[in-house]
Formats: structure tokens, sequence, C-alpha cells
């Protein structure tokens, strides 16, 4: 059997399973979207939201990208970030990243990965800049991509503060929660490393007076 045809036989003996055990199932997802958190993690396939939090769909709004990043010219993210937000009015964003994250390790490397990779990774060559003298003192690799990993989910999560999208939220809601997480793959537990609340403050550089939209 072709395995993309494997996927549709497991998806229909998961519809099944789920009707099985309650009818209505489907309707409701259909009929209602409410979650209470966006998910922002990495595309690694061994991290899936809803199976490492115990959720069902419905219950958490994802994006995910290579390195779980937030980068303030990403439409794709910040579409997301703004639907969340201002029209379901998640309570919770929470980027989560992973021990042993293949993006994280690439960017600590000199190796060219071609144009589009590498426009990618600089953005965490450049939490990596921002940390030197932390992470350099730090000589076991495996240690230092950890720290890494920690420190960029620490920076994405300052980017999000920096959106006008969250600044407003804060002001006129005094939400969302912005959370940085790591899943560890070895253990499967979550390792909560950084988090800020409405209206905690920035740099004056990057806090907008008087938001309009």
């Amino acid at each position: 059997m072709e395995a993309y045809k494997k996927l549709l036989r497991e998806n229909k003996a998961w519809a099944s399973s789920k009707l099985g055990t309650d009818p209505e199932y489907f309707k409701r997802l259909a009929d209602l979207q409410t979650p209470e958190f966006l998910w922002i993690g990495c595309s690694d396939s061994r991290v899936p939201a809803n199976e490492i939090t115990g959720t069902d769909p419905g219950e958490i709004f994802v994006h995910r990208n290579v390195a779980n990043l937030v980068v303030n010219n990403d439409v794709n993210l910040l579409s997301v970030l703004d639907f969340a937000v201002n029209h379901l009015k998640v309570k919770h964003v929470i980027v989560c990243g992973h021990y042993g994250c293949g993006g994280i390790r690439a960017s600590m490397s000199n190796l060219d990965y071609q144009p589009i990779l590498n426009m990618w990774l600089r953005n965490i060559k450049d939490v990596y800049r921002l940390h030197r003298d932390k992470l350099d003192a730090i000589e076991e690799f495996e240690a230092r991509a950890d720290l890494l990993t920690e420190l960029n989910v620490q920076e994405q999560v300052f980017n999000l503060a920096k959106t006008s999208i969250v600044q407003k939220a804060w002001r006129d809601n005094g939400y969302p929660h912005l959370h940085g997480w790591v899943y560890g793959l070895k253990d499967g537990i979550i390792n909560p490393v950084f988090e800020m609340t409405a209206n905690t403050a920035l740099d004056p550089l990057y806090e907008y007076d008087d938001i309009q939209f």
C-alpha cells in the first residue's frame, strides 16, 4: 500500500471511532471554534501540539514553522496572530520550541544551506549573537544547543510583544498572556522557560503610542 493511502485509511478509522463514542463530535467542531490558545511551534513532525498537550481539535489554534520563529515581516505568522488575537480572542499565545531542534543546530554551523534556509536561519544566528558570551561559555555542544533553544523561545516571545497586534490587545483587553516553552523529545515533558503578562514593560523603542486599527 502506498504511504499516502495509509493516511486516508487511518483517517476513516479515526473519524469512525470518534462518531462511535460521540455522534455529535464533528457537528460541534463544524459549528464552533473558540480556542483559548495560539500555539506557535516548530514544524518538526515529532512535536504535535494537540497530542503532547492532551487537547482535542478546536482547543488550540496552531501555526508552525522551522524553529518556531516570530519574524516581523512574516505575513503568514502575522495573519495567524492577528486572527487569533483579534477575532478568536485567544487568552494565551505559546511559543514552543523543542530540544534537539534541527533548525537550532543548523544555525550553529557555518554550512551554506542555500539562500532561503540561510535567510531563515539567520534569525536564530541573531539570537546567538545577542547571547554570545553566555553560549560560548558552554563547551559541550548539546548543552549549548539546549540553551540556544531556550533563548530562541525567549526572543520569539519578545518579538510577539513588539507587535502592535499584541500591544493593542494588551491595552484594550488585558490579554493575551505570552508563554515560552520547550518540549523534551527524550521525555515528552514541556519545560516553561519564559512568560510575559499583559502590559509588561518593553524597551521604549518598541512601544507604540495610540495604536489605531
